[in-house]
């Protein structure tokens, strides 16, 4: 069995495709866009093959807080070294997104660290 995609709400649909595309090179799809609703989303697409849709709708409310709601708990992008989590983590820091965690090696044995990015979603970058 494969995951097709994960899906994640946001309220400002261009702010998050750019923010995945800036920092994690996503290549995102056309827009699509249901009229008579309001809904709407782009799939992004990651290196390695995974998809992530990213979706708002004017029926959607609710605040994004940092890790303190039920569902969505974060994505995690493996980027192959220690060094490159070093890198992306500062990078990101340096543009104004918060660090929950590490970078670190955790207790079982994983070096990640944790960011809130777009909307206060935490994103985990690991090796």
């Amino acid at each position: 069995m494969t995951i097709e995609h994960i899906a994640l709400y946001v309220s400002d649909l261009e702010a998050a495709r750019d923010f995945f595309v800036q920092y994690f090179g996503a290549n995102a799809g056309a827009e699509y866009r249901n009229e008579r609703t309001g809904f709407r989303s782009y799939f992004l697409s990651f290196e390695g093959g995974a998809r992530l849709e990213i979706m708002s709708s004017p029926h959607v409310s609710g605040s994004a807080e940092k890790g303190g709601r039920t569902g969505y708990a974060h994505i995690a992008f493996s980027l192959g070294s220690a060094e490159k989590v070093d890198r992306l983590t500062e990078r990101l820091r340096a543009d104004g997104y918060d660090a929950v965690s590490g970078p670190r090696t955790t207790g079982d044995g994983y070096y990640e660290s944790c960011i809130v990015g777009i909307e206060g979603n935490l994103i985990e970058l690991t090796v």
